[in-house]
């Protein structure tokens, strides 16, 4: 499962089985049922791993709401289990823009480029 938390809207994305290609799912408003909201979703899915976008800036310093991001991984990983890793999301919204332009599915395909990017790196590690 793909994050790419925002203050307002929370994009989420999927792998298909083998984890090889990540595809927009939907996007959430960011409110008090988000951490519900998600763990439904992650379990609906049968997520095993959870990669959520962090949020820093060009020079790598962290952006103010990355303290929110963390909290959301701690509601995640209490309420799921699962494992959470933490994925560049620099520039990902630009590129979904660029992609299909601004629409309502804008986050969901930002979570998806997050997803694919952690994919991308974990078959290239295995290659190694």
């Amino acid at each position: 499962m793909g994050i790419d938390y925002g203050s307002r809207r929370v994009g989420i994305a999927f792998s298909n089985e083998d984890g090889t290609m990540a595809f927009p799912h939907s996007v959430l408003p960011n409110n008090a049922g988000l951490a519900d909201a998600l763990t439904e979703l992650a379990k609906g899915e049968r997520a095993e791993a959870i990669v959520i976008g962090a949020s820093q800036t060009l020079g790598g310093e962290r952006n103010p709401i990355q303290e929110r991001i963390d909290e959301c991984i701690q509601d995640l990983t209490l309420a799921l289990g699962l494992p959470v890793y933490s994925e560049s999301e620099v520039f990902s919204t630009q590129e979904a823009i660029r992609e299909q332009g601004r629409n309502e599915m804008t986050d969901a395909s930002a979570a998806a480029i997050i997803l694919n990017s952690f994919l991308t790196k974990q078959r290239h590690d295995q290659l190694r």
